[in-house]
């Protein structure tokens, strides 16, 4: 590791103790920026490196609330408000068993940058709770909401926070918060997006994330004069990503042949199409089932506890959570003729696992660029709430696009080496700072 990446490293964990996943993607970030800093002592002699990876503000909070036995339940709530120099803070809330401190932080840090990318006027924060939603009915699930929106709601606004949804938080429950926010506060503003398009929702949002990560991997190809036409593609994950980061690359002509969940995953061979993709959607949006259930209908391998990571693909889009791709996957997927990688979620990516990635020269897109657009598209929703009028599904789908064909332009700018190669990670991350810390420094250190 370069010295000045570790002494910036030893400083962030003194810190932050015990923040792993924090300290991972701070590492990432800093790996690209700390040179590139030295190049421009502006930043350096401002701090604004140090000052973007220390939150503004973190808020936790008490959720109790009752289940349907009548017991009280008490669950965390968190919000990270990390940085709000380009606009007010914006980020998911998600609701998930494994929601901690360092993944929160991580998260809203990430989001910083990808916010930036987009060029939309959006700061970065995240936010959530240790609150399962799995096994609960509808009313235990509204009943949690609204006891985290009744203390959430005092630190959110449509000028200050806008949160969205994430892992756990769906439709339904972005509605339920919606509903309390507006009862406390007595006024109808965009103050969350994924609404329901009958409430302030915008058309293409539940698509945005696993279309935006296949718009991405398709500007990858066009580097090399390649298409999605007959590629093979793993896809991770069963959920609103993977589904339709599952029909885009249908649509555009490619072949997905895995999904996956918390217990395993599914090989299909001939590929999910969009009637397979019907079923997958009912069963884990409706139903909410498990994935081996689309193995016992069209007859294909299911494999228990394990990722999809060993299947022979082109394309790899990784939709499902944190950490899913070790150094062990990333040379299996290398081996197995992989040459594209689109991340639909967060840093799914271990670093080890990244550094095989660049030493074989894949076209690797990073979470923070490649899964952007469902975030672009919140910040589109935002847009349309404050003009108080709704675009069609085309004309969001075309502006989601372009923010995609931006952002990959971004990175190429930012990212391109000596080879010709287009370094990604570099690309976003540099792409993601430049525009924050300009702001930060127009604003002043204090």
């Amino acid at each position: 590791m370069d010295p000045r990446v570790e002494q910036f490293m030893a400083q962030i964990i003194a810190k932050n103790g015990h923040e792993n996943e924090f300290h991972q993607a701070v590492q990432e970030v800093a790996e690209s920026l700390i040179p590139f800093i030295e190049e421009n002592p502006k930043y350096k002699h401002a701090k604004i490196l140090e000052r973007i990876a220390e939150p503004e503000r973190v808020i936790l909070f008490r959720v109790p609330w009752l289940d349907d036995k009548g017991e009280i339940q008490i669950n965390k709530g968190y919000r990270i408000e990390m940085n709000s120099a380009i606009g007010p803070y914006k980020g998911g809330l998600r609701f998930h068993p494994t929601v901690n401190l360092s993944i929160l932080k991580f998260l809203a840090f990430e989001q910083v940058f990808k916010n930036s990318l987009t060029t939309l006027p959006m700061g970065g924060g995240k936010g959530g709770s240790d609150f399962d939603p799995k096994g609960k009915s509808d009313n235990e699930v509204m009943r949690f909401c609204q006891s985290f929106m009744t203390e959430l709601c005092r630190h959110i606004g449509y000028n200050t926070d806008v949160p969205a949804g994430d892992i756990g938080v769906g439709g339904r429950e972005i509605g339920f918060m919606f509903g309390q926010y507006k009862r406390i506060r007595n006024e109808f503003v965009g103050v969350l997006t994924g609404k329901g398009i009958q409430y302030g929702g915008s058309l293409i949002r539940p698509e945005a994330t696993g279309y935006g990560a296949v718009y991405f991997a398709e500007e990858m190809l066009k580097t090399r004069n390649d298409s999605f036409k007959d590629k093979i593609v793993a896809i991770s994950g069963s959920g609103n990503v993977a589904q339709y980061a599952t029909e885009k690359v249908t649509e555009l002509g490619g072949k997905v042949v895995t999904l996956s969940d918390s217990s395993g995953f599914i090989h299909d061979p001939n590929g999910i199409n969009s009637e397979k993709l019907t079923y997958i959607m009912e069963l884990k949006n409706i139903k909410r089932g498990r994935i081996k259930e689309y193995a016992d209908k069209f007859g294909c391998e299911y494999y228990e506890n394990k990722r999809p990571w060993s299947i022979k693909c082109d394309v790899t889009l990784p939709c499902a959570t944190q950490n899913e791709i070790d150094e062990n996957d990333a040379k299996a997927l290398v081996a197995n003729g992989c040459s594209v990688i689109s991340e639909g979620a967060n840093m799914p990516s271990t670093h080890e696992a990244v550094e095989v990635f660049m030493e074989n020269k894949i076209l690797y897109g990073p979470g923070k660029a490649a899964n952007a657009g469902g975030v672009a598209v919140s910040g589109l929703e935002m847009s349309q709430n404050g003009l108080r009028l709704s675009w069609t599904r085309n004309e969001v789908d075309q502006r989601l696009h372009q923010i995609m064909k931006d952002i990959h332009a971004t990175c190429e700018k930012y990212g391109k080496e000596s080879d010709g190669f287009i370094n990604y990670v570099k690309g976003a991350n540099i792409g993601g700072f430049v525009k924050v810390a300009e702001a930060m420094l127009a604003q002043g250190a204090v």
